[in-house]
């Protein structure tokens, strides 16, 4: 494979793992297009030697026209990696359906609008590999995460479909699910907390105080924090391997729950994590 001519689409380069995973495939000869949402998070990817678009999973339009500029300039799309989200925070009784519709929008809707954008030229160049970057909470439910679990839930089942459909293709879909990484999703978190959530009214009103602290915190989130690089290294396999796997696991909790998921009963499960969150 002659990775200079093989297009990888990545969203949500502003930061954390899709900024690293442009820089890095951009090293390693991958034609990388790297977007972001804001324009002058798209200038500083420029300035640093990346081909970037502005794109926000949100404005279909802005997808639509990221991959039409892609086509015209004679770029194949061979690699999605659908990356830009962010987490609601709150107590599932405290989410409003406005707030469950835009982490969805985000999350979930955009991402298979964009992915289905791109599919058709997939299949006009008869290969071509998507990646969803999923999360520990795509089969783990924790307290106060109730919106991006059930997005990220809803992803996996979605993707589950999708790669039996595709199976008799060349196109390949795979889910990434990480564990902790060093990322800014706490804290750009922070501002749809305080949109949608209102602590003063709630029965949750103490659990928030650690929440806000939870999203205020700077660093690691836990000891079995991850860099980045970490998931660039899937990403990287399910780009070139011939049997790029359905599921990669980053992080020991990821893996270890994993196992758990399917050794214990709920109850356990329940009382194994009912501090969490």
């Amino acid at each position: 494979m002659d990775k200079s001519k093989q297009t990888i689409l990545i969203t949500g380069c502003s930061s954390g793992i899709g900024y690293h995973a442009a820089h890095q495939l951009h090293k390693e000869g991958w034609r990388v297009c790297a977007t972001a949402r804001k324009a002058e998070d798209v200038a500083r990817l420029k300035s640093q030697g990346l081909t970037a678009y502005q794109l926000d999973v949100t404005d279909y339009d802005s997808m639509g026209q990221c991959i039409e500029t892609l086509v015209q300039d004679g770029q194949p799309i061979y690699g999605l990696v659908n990356n830009g989200a962010y987490a609601q925070a709150g107590a599932v009784e405290d989410l409003s359906v406005a707030a469950l519709k835009e982490q969805f929008e985000t999350n979930f809707f955009g991402w298979h609008h964009l992915t289905n954008l791109v599919l058709p030229h997939m299949r006009q160049n008869n290969h071509g590999r998507i990646i969803h970057i999923s999360s520990i909470l795509g089969f783990l439910g924790l307290k106060y995460r109730g919106a991006y679990v059930a997005s990220k839930f809803a992803l996996e089942g979605l993707t589950d479909c999708m790669r039996l459909e595709l199976r008799d293709s060349q196109i390949k879909i795979s889910l990434i699910q990480p564990g902790p990484i060093t990322s800014k999703i706490r804290e750009n978190s922070i501002p749809y907390f305080r949109k949608y959530i209102h602590p003063e009214n709630s029965a949750h009103k103490l659990d928030y105080e650690k929440q806000i602290a939870r999203l205020n915190k700077k660093g690691r989130a836990s000891k079995y924090t991850l860099g980045p690089e970490y998931v660039t290294d899937k990403i990287r396999h399910a780009l070139i391997s011939p049997k790029p796997k359905a599921r990669y696991k980053v992080t020991k909790p990821t893996h270890v729950m994993g196992v758990m998921k399917r050794l214990v009963s709920t109850k356990m499960l329940d009382n194994i994590v009912k501090n969490e969150g």
